[in-house]
């Protein structure tokens, strides 16, 4: 999709510059309804609005927005790569990651990419109004959701790659300690903030690294290797 200079309503005071932000999202009319909704929150213009990573990052050097409003998935170029790009070429461009995914391996690569906000799309334009300028006051702008994950991340122990058996992630033994607790699928699911689609991957890797049959199995075999969860 081709620039869009927006008109976005002029700040709350009257007086300082509006925040300049750049859009990027493949999906046309997610990527319309954000510039509709930017456009409407004072102190916010929007400058530009991109279909994939290439053209945010071909946006960004033509407009230097102060902050891009970045998905994740999209083709040609991914929001993690581009946010990698952008923050390498513009430090000046602060990146705010927009997407349905808040699970370990997308929001982790994303923050670690020089991403310095994280929102999911159920977000309102209050939240997002408020992420952006968040970053752009050299703060974090994380959802509620986003901030407890990496919470429970910085407060659990689980043991080093060296110390698992059999090959097993620390994903993989995070969810093998859930199974020996008696949690379904979907409890799972909502204890680490993915999808059950991605709980039910993770099992059937570990299922078929540790060759255990069944969860009954996997329950015997993550107390034989003591692993457990972190309280």
């Amino acid at each position: 999709m081709s620039e869009r200079s927006g008109t976005g309503a002029s700040p709350a005071d009257g007086g300082a510059r509006p925040i300049r932000v750049l859009v990027a999202d493949d999906q046309t009319v997610v990527r319309e309804g954000i510039v509709m909704l930017l456009g409407l929150l004072p102190g916010i213009e929007v400058v530009g609005a991109a279909a994939d990573g290439e053209e945010a990052v071909r946006l960004v050097e033509r407009h230097a927005p102060d902050v891009v409003l970045m998905d994740l998935r999209m083709p040609r170029c991914d929001g993690v790569e581009a946010t990698r790009r952008i923050r390498a070429a513009h430090p000046g461009t602060e990146v705010v990651i927009l997407t349905t995914y808040a699970d370990d391996d997308s929001l982790f690569p994303a923050l670690q990419a020089g991403a310095r906000g994280y929102l999911t799309k159920d977000a309102g334009g209050e939240e997002i109004a408020r992420a952006i300028a968040d970053v752009r006051s050299g703060a974090a702008g994380l959802s509620p959701q986003v901030q407890r994950r990496l919470l429970e991340r910085l407060s659990a122990t689980p043991p080093g790659p060296a110390e698992l058996p059999d090959g097993l992630t620390a994903r993989e033994a995070e969810v093998l300690a859930l199974i020996a607790d008696g949690l379904s699928n979907a409890e799972i699911a909502q204890q680490l903030f993915v999808s059950p689609a991605t709980v039910k991957t993770h099992i059937n890797n570990l299922f078929a690294k540790t060759a255990v049959r069944d969860r009954a199995q996997a329950v015997a075999y993550a107390f034989r290797h003591g692993i457990r969860r972190n309280s």
